[in-house]
């Protein structure tokens, strides 16, 4: 059964909701996870192995998690173009492409920083049919054809989407498309995908150097489109609305263009364009700038000192994030947790712990000493270890003594916010089809989810380390493949140390 349980039914079942009951063998933890929260190479692959789960479209003969099913098929027929595939982001069935262009970039960071430590742990592999999988749907979401650019930003009425409670295999909500195109430009969305295809080219330039290029040429086009067609995007919202404009997702893809391809142009545009850097508290689907910032650090201290305002802003960032720097912009919880915002506070805490890991190696690397705060100067060691007490604490080192990733340790979260983890599989337990309202009794049910979604990292505990087991509690028990992809990368660091 790899790392996934399907729940096995032990009775005699009438396959109506007010009749069905089920015993689990997972919530008898038939699925061992290593209880000690430093066990980095565990939850590596436990967090690479989330994706598998998130996925839309036809699954491999190679997929592992055996309670998901073939779903969104005829995603982009009513355009005539194939948009199955790709993932869907959290806890419901629809597909944003910004949010999964980040995850891509996130994964292929990841993948380019740390490819020892994930190679020994065994993962890399499985680390690049994530990234892959992501990627082309992102391909296939683009077009170019007589000077018209098209990419698909949504698939899915969300609001429809998240009227009902139905496994992907189910859904019966209008698959609506939206996109952004030369007539009506969202320089968010095309900077990010043109990041995340340039990132993902990197990964894949000495194992499939044909599909390198491939996405390289995809990110191209697009870095040209949304640099040509400046405009904000707001497709997504209420979703995922741009609060924070476009230019850090210009200044992100061009960093990584140049990181891909070695185009002096696009040194030349981070370079022309660095008025646009700021300093930043946050770094998230929304907000680029502490990412482009870190990767043009490395480039000031490879030799680029007209990059200095990066590296600067960079270091903001990591004073804003530490304490007892006298700049601190964020409390900690009691347990030690970075709290920036009390709804899924560990996407932000997961990134920012990133960023930490990523800066702290550029300094081993360049031998640029440590960061200057107010009151005082950090070292690469001390960041490192400030980044190393934020996984920690989401593997189990907390004042719960639970985990927030679901599936490793012995307490972890069991209601999880997820339609097809809490909803009996189609695969062997309920074939029949679960309609849009039926799925509420297992939303509203007191029993554990029915299939353990291994790897999943929920939104996390509030501000004074409290978190209630809850489906019903969005905010906290939902699970997104950005603040997954942002833990790889985190617990990469740790696992390549």
């Amino acid at each position: 059964m790899g790392y996934y349980c399907v729940a096995v039914i032990f009775a005699l079942v009438i396959f109506s909701p007010s009749s069905f009951a089920l015993e689990d063998p997972c919530m008898t933890h038939n699925i061992k996870a290593a209880a000690a929260y430093n066990n980095y190479k565990d939850s590596l692959s436990k967090a690479i192995l989330f994706f598998e789960g998130q996925r839309g479209g036809v699954l491999p003969s190679s997929q592992r998690v055996k309670w998901r099913a073939n779903s969104s098929l005829s995603d982009g027929k009513p355009d005539n173009v194939d948009l199955s595939g790709g993932y869907y982001d959290a806890g419901d069935n629809v597909k944003f492409t910004w949010p999964m262009s980040f995850t891509v970039t996130l994964l292929s960071w990841a993948a380019i920083e740390y490819q020892n430590g994930i190679t020994s742990a065994g993962e890399i592999n499985h680390l690049r049919e994530a990234i892959r999988w992501g990627a082309n749907f992102l391909v296939k979401a683009h077009s170019s054809s007589k000077g018209t650019i098209t990419l698909y930003a949504q698939v899915a009425d969300g609001n429809a989407d998240h009227a009902c409670w139905e496994r992907p295999e189910d859904m019966d909500t209008p698959r609506t498309l939206y996109k952004i195109s030369s007539s009506s430009p969202g320089s968010e969305l095309a900077g990010e995908a043109a990041a995340a295809l340039a990132a993902a080219s990197i990964v894949f330039k000495t194992v499939d150097a044909k599909y390198s290029r491939t996405l390289l040429r995809h990110s191209r086009s697009l870095f040209k489109f949304a640099d040509q067609k400046q405009a904000s995007f707001s497709t997504s919202c209420p979703y995922y609305c741009s609060f924070n404009g476009f230019q850090d997702e210009l200044l992100w893809a061009a960093a990584w263009l140049y990181k891909a391809s070695g185009d002096q142009n696009y040194l030349k545009y981070v370079t022309n364009n660095q008025g646009w850097s700021k300093s930043v508290s946050e770094f998230s689907w929304d907000n680029k700038f502490a990412g482009a910032q870190t990767l043009l650090a490395n480039e000031y201290f490879a030799g680029n000192k007209n990059l200095e305002k990066y590296k600067n802003d960079a270091e903001s960032f990591i004073c804003a994030l530490m304490p007892g720097s006298g700049s601190v912009q964020f409390k900690t919880t009691p347990g030690g947790l970075l709290f920036i915002r009390d709804s899924s506070n560990l996407q932000y805490a997961t990134s920012a712990t990133m960023v930490l890991s990523m800066y702290s190696g550029i300094l081993d690397r360049s031998g640029g000493g440590g960061v200057k705060c107010a009151s005082a100067t950090f070292t690469s060691s001390q960041i490192k270890a400030f980044a190393k007490s934020q996984v920690d604490y989401i593997l189990g080192n907390n004042p719960k003594k639970m985990s927030y990733m679901v599936g490793f340790g012995d307490s972890y979260p069991k209601n999880l916010h997820h339609r097809g983890s809490s909803i009996p599989s189609i695969v062997s337990v309920h074939p029949e089809k679960i309609g849009c309202q039926d799925g509420y009794y297992w939303l509203n049910s007191a029993q554990p989810n029915p299939n353990v979604h291994t790897g999943a990292i929920v939104g996390g505990p509030d501000s004074s380390d409290n978190f209630l087991d809850s489906r019903s509690e969005y905010a906290h028990a939902e699970p997104t493949t950005y603040m997954n992809a942002a833990f790889v990368g985190s617990v990469a660091a740790l696992q390549s140390t």
